[in-house]
């Protein structure tokens, strides 16, 4: 018995659309593309409406702590570092001198990560990996895997690295351009061993620049939990927000009331190295072009203006005896750059 004209139209759309489905899939592994989960290709049944609650009062953070904790993974790191120590041996004591003897010793870190593809891709800070001899992923189900480090770049402190797994419930990426001040936001990680931690805050400031990547932590009381080398290019536009992060927070996430991932946990500001009131997370926008170069091409794909500016004020214009106060000011402009090549000028006003 033949098919009707419908079951066949029907039947080649269905093996269209798995073609096409496969040859997407196909040409991402090919190429090195990662496919991220954004807020847009989620389902939004489900979601928790915050709509109608009254203003001021905060929301239920079950929905958007369950979406997110089990992409958040707990990264364990060996750092083996050498030493020499004097030995005591007859042989010495006899002839009066002393031989170092060279020694390793191994030391753990702890920090977070968050799942960012199903393959086992994840994203954590830099320093949480930096210098390290091996890398243990613990999984929010338990299950422990060795990681390799993909790449990294100091001057966002954003790295990726990769267990073998297949089926990660991977994080939906967020918009971090439409974060607002005063939004309920989540903390996700690991403070002090303490696997799968949750804490709440808001949106206390975005855009921050705290100059912890271009500078050493021991003159600045903004802090990370390693004391990294300071880094040529800084790009610091940092989400800052109350919601507590602590040693072991660091490559966490920081999540919208939806669950979507509008940041990766950073830094904290803190006299001491414990949690005082603030913590600083890099944007989602960032993190996803960051990783997504590290695991196409090994490093991240700049593009530089070339100027050196300078944000314009109503004090500092006058000292550059500029008339405007809003605006940047171009304070050199490199040789073999863009902006001497389209003519830009020192003095400019932008």
């Amino acid at each position: 018995m033949k098919l009707s004209n419908n079951i066949k139209t029907v039947f080649l759309a269905v093996l269209t659309t798995m073609a096409t489905l496969l040859g997407v899939k196909a040409y991402n592994k090919w190429t090195g593309e990662v496919n991220f989960k954004t807020a847009e290709e989620q389902s939004r049944d489900g979601m928790v409406s915050f709509a109608n609650l009254p203003a001021g009062k905060p929301g239920d953070f079950t929905f958007a702590a369950e979406a997110s904790a089990p992409s958040v993974v707990h990264i364990k790191a060996i750092t083996t570092r050498q030493f020499s120590r004097r030995s005591n041996s007859i042989f010495e004591q006899f002839f009066g001198f002393e031989e170092m003897q060279p020694r390793q010793q191994n030391q753990e870190s702890s920090g977070s990560g968050v799942i960012i593809s199903d393959d086992g891709y994840i994203v954590t800070n830099n320093h949480v990996i930096e210098g390290t001899s091996s890398l243990e992923v613990i999984t929010f189900n338990k299950k422990s895997y060795t990681a390799k480090v993909i790449g990294n770049d100091p001057s966002t402190d954003i790295a990726v690295i990769k267990i073998e797994a297949k089926d990660l419930p991977a994080i939906t990426f967020g918009n971090s351009d439409e974060v607002r001040i005063g939004e309920w936001v989540l903390a996700v990680g690991n403070p002090f061993n303490l696997e799968s931690t949750v804490t709440a805050g808001i949106i206390s400031a975005i855009g921050r620049n705290i100059n912890i990547l271009g500078r050493s932590q021991q003159r600045n009381p903004f802090s990370r939990e390693e004391n990294a080398a300071p880094t040529a290019s800084p790009i610091e536009s940092f989400i800052q927000t109350d919601a507590a992060v602590n040693p072991g927070n660091s490559g966490g996430a920081l999540v919208n009331l939806n669950g979507h991932l509008i940041g990766i946990n950073t830094a904290i500001a803190s006299p001491n190295g414990s949690y005082a009131g603030y913590a600083f997370a890099v944007p989602s926008g960032i993190v996803k072009k960051v990783s997504s170069d590290l695991i196409k091409y090994g490093d991240v794909q700049r593009g530089y203006v070339g100027i050196e500016p300078i944000e314009l004020t109503n004090k500092n214009a006058k000292d550059l005896n500029v008339k405007l106060e809003q605006g940047i000011y171009v304070n050199n402009v490199p040789d073999n750059g863009a902006a001497k090549a389209a003519g830009v000028k020192k003095g400019d006003v932008i």
